[in-house]
């Protein structure tokens, strides 16, 4: 799975890793509407490649200084000639955007470097892990220009909680990595020669879990969110868990377990692994 489009590039490497990385480093990746619907293409594959086991996991990431400025200063030009239907068209593609990025069957991790400002902060919050770097920055910066961080509101509040997200979402305060990573938004903040390294030891985590497992517990964790406590959802636990236990991925767990070996899904290539990573960090 590879492609060369204008803004962005999706790449699966041997381990089921799929790498959808940002490219306009020249307008520190700035989205408009072609960089959107390139994204929202890439994960329409995405959700088919990993609800099929193709894929293990999705890094989010991109080239250059900046995760993501934002919105492109020509898009917002563009979007001032709108009418409100024009505005309503374009705002549902980047909410298709956030919702495809969110409800990915497979685990998702966000590497932010540097500064990840306005709807950047939604992509980050849409991921299951963030890693950042020490010279990352997180703003909500829209109301600064007479907008409001609406499309991307329901999966940063998510992450930071309503309290939270009333500071920052009316303040439009700079967040550096450690303060990002107390309110919730980032798991783990590395030294910024270590980002990468930081990344791959993630990934390992990740791939030493059960894709299947895995699969089951990313639909579960958003079942239960939308109804923590009441007798469907726990009886849609119960039949979740027996379905794991008999499946062939849920007796080779067990199995590996209880025989202390490793499970059939980590016996990989270790050499290619290794080569992977490094490719990467060159």
């Amino acid at each position: 799975m590879s492609d060369t489009p204008s803004y962005s590039r999706l790449d699966l490497d041997e381990r089921g890793i799929a790498w959808l990385t940002l490219n306009r480093p020249e307008v520190h990746n700035a989205f408009d509407d072609s960089l959107i619907a390139e994204l929202n293409t890439h994960l329409e594959r995405l959700h088919v490649a990993a609800g099929n086991g193709e894929v293990r996991a999705v890094v989010l990431g991109s080239e250059g200084k900046s995760f993501s400025a934002g919105a492109d200063l020509g898009w917002m030009q563009r979007m001032v000639e709108y009418d409100f239907d024009g505005n309503l068209a374009d705002s549902r593609k980047l909410a298709a955007l956030m919702h495809g990025l969110d409800t990915l069957p497979c685990p998702t991790l966000c590497r932010v470097q540097g500064a990840a400002f306005g709807g950047a902060v939604g992509l980050a919050a849409c991921c299951d892990i963030v890693v950042a770097s020490e010279k990352a920055r997180f703003c909500l910066s829209e109301v600064k220009i007479g907008l409001s961080p609406a499309v991307i509101s329901p999966y940063v509040q998510r992450a930071i909680g309503s309290r939270q997200m009333r500071r920052y979402a009316l303040s439009a305060e700079v967040m550096d990595a450690p303060a990002a990573q107390a309110l919730g938004l980032v798991h783990r903040v590395a030294a910024h020669d270590d980002l990468d390294a930081a990344v791959e030891t993630m990934l390992d985590t990740l791939l030493a879990g059960s894709p299947q497992a895995q699969r089951a517990t990313k639909a579960l964790l958003a079942e239960v969110a939308r109804e923590p406590d009441s007798k469907a959802t726990r009886e849609h636990t119960c039949r979740v868990i027996s379905e794991l236990r008999v499946s062939a991925e849920g007796q080779e767990g067990l199995a590996s377990f209880f025989e202390k070996r490793r499970p059939a899904w980590t016996q990989t290539d270790e050499a290619q692994q290794q080569k992977n990573a490094s490719e990467r960090r060159s």
